[in-house]
């Protein structure tokens, strides 16, 4: 495991919020020289506690105006009904998170669509048709006023 100090947390802190950051800004805002912060940076990627940097989009601009979060059961608790419903739904593009959980039910989904009928026909047509779901509840998202994925 990777021992993270406090000026290591400072520049994940940074880098969470703008991984476009120079290193000469990111060395400034941290108090460290750049070619110390770029080694520690370095150190951080090659230890695998950074493992990327992404474009945050704008859900509105990319044509999507309806977000919900859906818990699905599975009639069947097995590996197998797992794996095909992973398979199944890592085929569906508005399928943004899908997340194996533990409590009454199987899965939790995060689904964006362009709008409640996008999202209707998702429903009916894809997790309507895979044969391995037996419940789904599902939880539109109103607003969101804290989102700190990147």
């Amino acid at each position: 495991m990777t021992k993270i100090d406090e000026k290591d947390r400072q520049i994940l802190r940074e880098l969470s919020r703008d991984g476009r950051i120079s290193n000469l800004e990111l060395a400034a805002r941290v108090a460290l020289s750049p070619s110390a912060c770029l080694r520690r940076v370095q150190a951080l990627e090659a230890a695998g506690v950074i493992t990327g940097y992404r474009a945050v989009l704008d859900p509105v601009k990319m044509g999507v105006g309806f977000t919900a979060y859906l818990t699905v059961g599975l009639g069947e608790h097995s590996k197998r009904a797992q794996e095909a419903f992973e398979r199944a739904i890592s085929r569906s593009p508005e399928v943004r998170e899908c997340h194996n959980i533990t409590g009454n039910v199987e899965y939790l989904l995060r689904v964006e669509a362009a709008d409640l009928v996008a999202y209707k026909r998702f429903h009916t047509d894809v997790l309507g048709d895979i044969p391995q779901v037996a419940t789904i509840t599902t939880h539109v998202v109103m607003s969101s006023p804290k989102d700190d994925r990147a």
